[in-house]
């Protein structure tokens, strides 16, 4: 093996290797369109005030003309309100540095935030729906014209939040999240609209709840979708979008690389990748030139630019020494070296994932 002086120390482990961090665009990506965070502050403020507000007066409203859907639309409102609050919050902890034992400093307040409002809209969609099947039911009387009146303001108010989150730096997953909330429920009122135009036409009044069931579907679809991606990222799951034996199969292709073991691809929160791996080349390999290849590698084909990378040489007396079935010799076959390995080992040979 290999001694190389980076003037840093490695991390833990990896004492004859070379570790690299590029931290460059990891994490928030910057606001390549020219808008501040303080104006994205600023937007999404503006759109959480328009939406609080009309929240309350559709809770008032949907008491007052008795309609279920009107209350639906105001419970979908509040977790627009709520996934707002989160970015803010996100946005505010994001930007402060990693300290103490907090060495990813709070990036992960977003997922529990996440694991939060999706349980509370698979709670509050539960008792939407059974309160919808008692009036598909037993109907009761709605007020189909402040129904409509209240769903029309409504979209009006959506349009307007929908329009101040756009102008806000979409390339942030948070604000992405709200941007997609407060859209869904546009879509919700709309449902509405036609739900109080059916009832003032034809009398209809089971519309209210067929309506109700549509916006508690949105709600149970977004609900689900927080848990699963949250989960995910807390179980430190590979980002969906990577499939790590492909990966690992890419990177021991490469010239002079002989094997790739203690593969990890992680996501440190929403739209932040990580990857660690340890990679062993021949004996003559350049380590310096082919790390450097790896990370453009990573960088270009996976978008990953949070790495790891531990490079050592194959001894020669692991290449002169050959396995049943002609492989050589190599470091995690020997006692001592990964007692507990971490993953598949990918060598290129033919092999099953």
């Amino acid at each position: 093996m290999h001694d190389h002086d980076h003037g840093h120390q490695a991390g833990p482990g990896s004492r004859f290797g070379v570790s690299h961090h590029d931290h460059s665009a990891s994490g928030h990506q910057g606001h390549a369109h020219g808008v501040s965070a303080d104006t994205d502050r600023r937007w999404l403020g503006t759109a959480l005030a328009l939406i609080a507000a009309f929240m309350v007066v559709e809770v008032t409203v949907g008491i007052m003309a008795g309609s279920l859907a009107l209350i639906s639309d105001a419970a979908h409102m509040l977790t627009d309100a709520a996934s707002i609050v989160l970015a803010l919050v996100a946005m505010r902890l994001a930007a402060g540095p990693a300290r103490g034992s907090y060495t990813y400093g709070f990036k992960r307040a977003e997922i529990l935030s996440a694991q939060v409002n999706g349980l509370t809209l698979l709670l509050l969609g539960s008792w939407l729906a059974y309160e919808a099947v008692q009036r598909l039911v037993d109907p009761s009387g709605v007020e189909g014209g402040l129904m409509l009146a209240t769903t029309l303001v409504g979209v009006v108010v959506n349009v307007a939040a929908t329009w101040c989150i756009s102008k806000a730096n979409r390339s942030s997953l948070n604000v992405e999240g709200a941007y997609q909330h407060i859209l869904n429920d546009l879509f919700a009122f709309i449902g509405t609209a036609i739900a109080a135009l059916i009832i003032v036409l034809t009398g209809f009044a089971r519309a209210d709840a067929i309506a109700s069931l549509a916006v508690v579907v949105l709600m149970l679809k977004a609900g689900f979708g927080l848990l699963h991606e949250s989960g995910r990222i807390l179980l430190e799951v590979a980002p969906a979008h990577i499939d790590p034996d492909a990966l690992g199969d890419k990177l021991v292709a490469q010239k002079t690389v002989v094997e790739v073991h203690d593969l990890h691809v992680w996501q440190i929160t929403s739209g932040q990748s990580a990857l660690s791996a340890h990679i062993m080349v021949v004996p003559e390999g350049n380590c310096h030139a082919l790390r450097r290849d790896l990370e453009e590698l990573l960088r270009h084909d996976y978008g990953i630019t949070h790495t790891t990378l531990q490079v050592d040489h194959v001894p020669e007396p692991a290449l002169q020494l050959a396995l049943p079935g002609g492989r050589p010799l190599l470091p995690t076959d020997a006692v001592g070296h990964c007692e507990e390995p971490h993953g598949p080992v990918h060598r290129n040979e033919p092999h099953g994932h």
